[in-house]
């Protein structure tokens, strides 16, 4: 539902204050720095001075999930089944105060390179599914760490929003012979009001049917459907309009934009996906510089978003600001 009127109706419900992060580069008491104990208490980090992969010290899936479970008084209904797999968490920088905005673009492309690393590896295992890799940057999602970091879940189940991608994507195939998001990116690219940042393989546009106000996607311009299917000028590509989308993102209000990340990587479970497009999802929570996207009786209770903006406008916005995050 667009009801971009909306955008400036009264509000006197909570905002969030605008804030630099004002830390060191280093914390002594930070789980992720290098050199300091984890928050496990049991492992130390290496002192590290690039990317930094270690397993997730809590994680929310693990190889010794139960495989015996309580049987159910109607197994018919309901039902269930073990989750199990890795959680891993990768450290950007030994830096604690730098954000992937500010890492030159060199420093990304070696982080998607990590990714195709940590994806080839994952997926290959029998036991694994789905390889999920995500951020959530900003204390209005709820981080507990502002250390850069992104967490990589690797299940024996495929997440539902993949599950969804899939099906729609094959069933487009069948129908019309032609891949979705590659169709989406020509009607994109045709209409041209809501694309951001384009070279020679990537593009990064606000999509037709955003859900939040700045959401944007960031894809290769072909379909692959795995991230460790880009070649290396496709990664550095990649790597240089996702750059561009953070600083927007930071230019727009001369502050750290919170945003949750996701790459949307094919299964890996079984066969080939010749219809699954691979890309990036950001998802910013702020409407304005102060005040979130809640997401309240419509959304939750009813399923649909009511996208207080239109598209449009949004990407007028991120358009045109500076390629030099401020300073």
């Amino acid at each position: 539902m667009l009801a971009a009127h909306r955008g400036s109706r009264p509000w006197s419900g909570e905002t969030k204050e605008r804030s630099e992060s004002g830390a060191p580069d280093y914390l002594p008491d930070c789980y992720l720095c290098p050199g300091n104990a984890r928050a496990g208490g049991n492992a130390r980090n290496p002192v590290y001075t690039s990317t930094y992969v270690f397993d997730n010290d809590f994680p929310c899936v693990g190889a010794d999930a139960p495989a015996i479970l309580a049987p159910t008084m109607a197994p018919s209904v309901l039902i269930n089944s073990p989750a199990s797999g890795l959680a891993r968490v990768v450290c950007y920088s030994p830096m604690h105060n730098l954000t992937l905005a500010q890492l030159p673009a060199v420093q990304i492309a070696e982080l998607l390179g990590v990714w195709q690393q940590q994806f080839l590896e994952l997926g290959a295992r029998p036991d694994i599914n789905h390889v999920l890799i995500f951020e959530n940057k900003g204390e209005q999602v709820g981080v507990s760490n502002p250390h850069p970091h992104c967490q990589i879940y690797a299940t024996n189940f495929v997440f539902k929003y993949i599950e969804t991608e899939v099906a729609a994507t094959a069933g487009y195939l069948a129908d019309t012979g032609r891949v979705l998001f590659e169709d989406v990116i020509a009607a994109e690219k045709q209409d041209g009001r809501r694309i951001l940042f384009e070279n020679e393989t990537s593009i990064a546009f606000v999509p037709y049917f955003a859900r939040y106000s700045y959401e944007v996607y960031v894809a290769p311009k072909h379909q692959k459907p795995h991230i460790a299917d880009l070649s290396a000028a496709e990664v550095d590509d990649l790597a240089a309009v996702l750059r561009g989308v953070l600083i927007a993102y930071d230019n727009l209000w001369q502050m750290p934009m919170p945003y949750v990340m996701a790459l949307h990587n094919a299964p890996t479970e079984r066969g080939t996906y010749p219809a699954f497009h691979f890309h990036i999802e950001l998802h910013p929570p702020l409407r304005t510089p102060n005040l979130l996207k809640y997401l309240a009786g419509p959304e939750i209770g009813g399923g649909n978003f009511i996208t207080d903006s239109a598209p449009e406008d949004k990407a007028a916005e991120l358009k045109g600001l500076p390629w030099e995050r401020y300073a």
